[in-house]
């Protein structure tokens, strides 16, 4: 018998620094599991690693099959903004990658960064960044 899918929400930021994973039911309101990069290494530099973003996704997942969730809609975040950088840091595809492997069925992978439509001057002065 073909088991009925239960869709959640995957959210993924990553930045340099960290990566954060935090499930959601399809609304978005209910939280149904998180986790991130400083939760799973002991050092500050490894936080935005591939392999921290694969452990964080992995106990996401966990979490959010306990909740009865059982396919993902996947939402990538860069930092972006006015001063941000628009590229996803290491840990993306390898948290994507987790959430496939962990036996979630994947629907829509989208980019939500954030990009300013008109934004506060940027940095450096008139004539730019000299170098």
């Amino acid at each position: 018998m073909e088991q009925k899918l239960r869709w959640g929400i995957a959210h993924i930021y990553s930045s340099y620094n960290n990566t954060i994973i935090h499930v959601t039911d399809i609304t978005g309101s209910e939280t149904l599991g998180r986790a991130s990069g400083g939760m799973v290494v002991k050092a500050h530099r490894m936080e935005g690693s591939p392999t921290a973003a694969m452990n964080a996704a992995k106990i996401a997942a966990e979490q959010a099959r306990e909740k009865g969730i059982n396919a993902l809609h996947i939402k990538v975040r860069a930092p972006g903004g006015h001063n941000g950088p628009a590229s996803t840091g290491p840990g993306a595809n390898a948290a994507v990658r987790a959430l496939s492997r962990a036996g979630f069925k994947i629907g829509v992978i989208e980019d939500v960064t954030t990009f300013p439509t008109d934004t506060c001057r940027k940095k450096y002065g008139k004539r730019g960044r000299r170098v």
